[in-house]
């Protein structure tokens, strides 16, 4: 595989919602990932924007209800999909309330098309809520975690 056909397929895997993707020809491998926590691009079948006010279930951990000033911030779903809390079924979940995070650090798991999507802390900060049960179906935008800055 040339260097052209390589370059259109990082151009085409950044256009798309594919988080990740790998292909294999004879001894030639590839594999690309994108390694972002901001909202991928979202399919032209889904809106734009986020809902303004969508009602979810209980939260499967909670803290603070009060998070009206910017000590907050929201981690919100960047895709549609299944969320976990944990890399796998018997393993413990990735944070807790109460746990302080790193920028970066991994704080959930949500499958979409049989893909496991890492998603990331935006901010050093404490987890003030988790907003969604283990399992459970997520939309795009959908907040997932509230956690305070520090």
């Amino acid at each position: 595989m040339d260097l052209d056909r390589i370059k259109e397929l990082i151009e085409l895997v950044s256009a798309s919602d594919i988080a990740e993707f790998e292909l294999e020809i004879d001894d030639f491998k590839v594999a690309l990932r994108k390694f972002s926590a901001a909202p991928r691009p979202v399919p032209a079948a889904q809106p734009a924007e986020a809902p303004k006010a969508v009602a979810h279930e209980a939260p499967a951990e909670s803290g603070p209800t009060s998070h009206d000033d910017d000590r907050f911030i929201q981690i919100t779903a960047p895709m549609v999909g299944t969320f976990y809390r944990a890399p796998a079924p018997d393993a413990e979940p990735y944070v807790k309330v109460g746990d302080v995070v790193e920028a970066g650090q991994p704080l959930c798991i949500i499958e979409a098309m049989k893909l496991m999507n890492e998603i990331e802390s935006e901010v050093r900060g404490r987890v003030a809520q988790i907003l969604v049960e283990n399992a459970q179906p997520v939309e795009y935008g959908q907040p997932l975690f509230v956690l305070e800055k520090l």
